[in-house]
């Protein structure tokens, strides 16, 4: 329902109410990442973790400081289509649900995710809640089919990949 101006003149007559405006709200794509070719694919840890310091550090509002959750969206031959900053956190966590990860990944109908996120303690290893975390997010890709190919903690001068260390299912 939209309520335009003159409606809210009408109305005002018998309440107080602000000046409003009539808002639309659409869907628009997902911008595309200029990518170097040799990012295209990511199709493995350190591609994602180079995709992490080439886009996600160099954008504008990125705070090192803070846990900064970033799903990479992947077509079915994982090349990068893009990427969505999901939810920026704390020092030491990042608050998020599955349907906040999948919505983008649905409204484009990617194929496959990759999720990325920072540790600002500088040390990559995973944590019980990332594990956790993981592990809900590839059941909920499941029930959508939607992958998930991998989540990479990026760290100071290392990462790692919740794939390479046995808590993600093939």
């Amino acid at each position: 329902m939209r309520i335009y101006d003159q409606q809210l003149c009408r109305m005002a007559d018998c309440f107080v109410l602000p000046t409003w405006v009539a808002h639309e709200f659409s869907v628009e794509r997902v911008r595309s990442c200029c990518v170097p070719e040799s990012l295209v694919l990511c199709d493995s840890p350190e591609n994602v973790a180079d995709y992490w310091k080439g886009h996600i550090e160099s954008e504008r509002g990125f705070n090192s400081d803070c846990e900064q959750l970033v799903v990479l969206l992947l077509d079915s031959r994982n090349r990068v289509r893009g990427h969505h900053v999901v939810g920026i956190g704390t020092v030491d966590s990042v608050s998020t649900h599955p349907r906040e990860i999948f919505r983008v990944a649905i409204m484009i109908a990617t194929s496959r995710i990759v999720l990325l996120h920072n540790h600002p303690s500088g040390d990559p290893t995973p944590s019980v809640s990332d594990i956790r975390t993981t592990k809900e997010i590839e059941r909920a890709g499941r029930v959508v089919q939607i992958n998930l190919l991998d989540h990479v903690i990026i760290g100071d001068s290392s990462f790692s990949s919740l794939r390479e260390l046995g808590h993600i299912c093939d």
